[in-house]
């Protein structure tokens, strides 16, 4: 089967196809046929080593010291069972699935991915087809609803979500509506009209100045980006709740629960995904240098080959 390896560390150039076996699934497991998987931050960080100076050891011991150790990135995908393990019994051969491989190892920038019946997938909603499905639900959405959780968002408070078009922002302002808040969204000038077709009740153009200085103050600010200024902070209420994308999402296990809400949301119709743009596999090396521009909307969604390898 196609693969995309990372050979080292290093420009998007550094991507590989090549051809490498194809997984056979082990008695808990599902053979999963991908259709789609994305291109996160996260495969841009792993594979340039894009890490703050201060955290440079313990990554290097994390993710690799001469290079990744794990050299198929992807975090997320949508595909369908091609074949299950003997002791299988949630899916069945030819289900359409979304999941997530982020405690598997990566994996999902290639044809194929085995995963435990037990991990973080399942089918996929109906009303998304498999690039919507792979498009930030698993690893997008279920992080903002964690983050959100813990403030506990009552109805008609006031939330301001900043990075509101970025893969978590899209979907913390979704939820953070159907929490039943106010809910403000900051970006950039082009991706208004975006943000307000999310649900968002009022937005702000960061390229026009610190929201703070608008003299609104808020019982939730969600810092989607972790790039908020700290002066913007005086924009929070008293006994208000910040949050911190990076901070507060390191907590955050994966639940399946949490999917199978996020799959109810979207197929209720109350959360829907942004795809930027779409790139076949063999494009993976420029889906790679778009998204480390970093001015990406919503996801870039690669779609894999269907050839049998």
């Amino acid at each position: 089967m196609k693969a995309v390896v990372t050979t080292k560390y290093g420009p998007p150039e550094v991507l590989q196809i090549r051809e490498i076996d194809k997984p056979i699934p082990k008695d808990n497991e599902v053979l999963v046929k991908i259709h789609a998987t994305t291109v996160h931050r996260g495969d841009i960080r792993m594979r340039s080593f894009d890490v703050p100076l201060a955290m440079w050891l313990p990554a290097r011991l994390f993710l690799g010291i001469r290079k990744p150790k794990k050299d198929i990135l992807g975090m997320e995908l949508a595909g369908v069972v091609e074949s299950i393990g003997s002791k299988v019994t949630k899916f069945k051969v030819g289900d359409e699935i979304f999941a997530s491989t982020f405690d598997l190892g990566f994996g999902a920038h290639a044809e194929y991915k085995c995963l435990p019946e037990d991990g973080q997938l399942a089918l996929k909603p109906t009303n998304m087809t498999f690039e919507e499905a792979a498009a930030g639900a698993v690893t997008g959405g279920t992080t903002a609803l964690c983050v959100l959780r813990k403030a506990n968002i009552k109805k008609g408070q006031k939330v301001l979500i900043y990075g509101a078009s970025g893969s978590v922002g899209v979907y913390a302002v979704q939820l953070a509506k159907y929490f039943g808040a106010v809910t403000t969204g900051v970006c950039s000038t082009k991706n208004l009209e975006i943000v307000k077709s999310l649900g968002a009740d009022f937005v702000w153009d960061y390229t026009m100045g610190d929201f703070a200085d608008s003299g609104e103050t808020y019982d939730v600010i969600f810092d989607a980006v972790s790039k908020i200024s700290p002066s913007s902070k005086r924009a929070l209420k008293k006994n208000g709740v910040f949050l911190d994308v990076h901070k507060d999402s390191s907590s955050c296990k994966e639940q399946i629960a949490d999917l199978i809400f996020l799959k109810e949301l979207i197929e209720a119709g109350s959360v829907k995904t942004i795809i930027d743009r779409t790139y076949p596999l063999d494009q993976i090396v420029e889906a790679h240098r778009y998204v480390e521009q970093g001015h990406k909307v919503g996801h870039v969604v690669i779609t894999i080959a269907q050839n049998e390898a």
